[in-house]
């Protein structure tokens, strides 16, 4: 028996504003508002199903250095040069950490400054 990742936790100024975002760029929806202003987003299908949820929760405290866990994406529906413009157009922006520009993936932030990225294979929907 194993464990399977149900959902990931991202602390944050603005879930509302984040939420939208990777609502956008995930085809997610909001499954939960919490008291605290905390947003659970995931599929439509609901929690329990094969991706897991994101769960943004509010922080005031400043984010001091890279992340050391980071979410990558595949398009599913579009190659890589066309996925690049829709999330730009969403609100992301290109991320600078270094990257020779040889590699496959691009690597973005979301509006906070979160960095993710951009890989280059096209994955089946669910």
């Amino acid at each position: 028996m194993a464990s399977r990742i149900s959902e990931l936790v991202l602390d944050c100024r603005d879930p509302e504003l984040l939420a939208t975002f990777w609502c956008e760029v995930l085809d997610f929806v909001v499954l939960d508002r919490d008291g605290d202003g905390s947003l659970e987003i995931g599929p439509r299908d609901g929690f329990g199903g094969a991706q897991p949820t994101i769960i943004l929760s509010p922080s005031n405290e400043p984010r001091m250095s890279k992340s050391r866990l980071h979410i990558d994406v595949n398009a599913t529906d579009r190659d890589q040069d066309a996925e690049l413009e829709r999330l730009l157009a969403l609100g992301a922006r290109v991320a600078d950490i270094g990257q020779t520009g040889e590699e496959s993936r691009h690597v973005l932030a979301d509006p906070e400054g979160n960095e993710f990225g951009l890989l280059k294979t096209r994955l089946n929907p669910l």
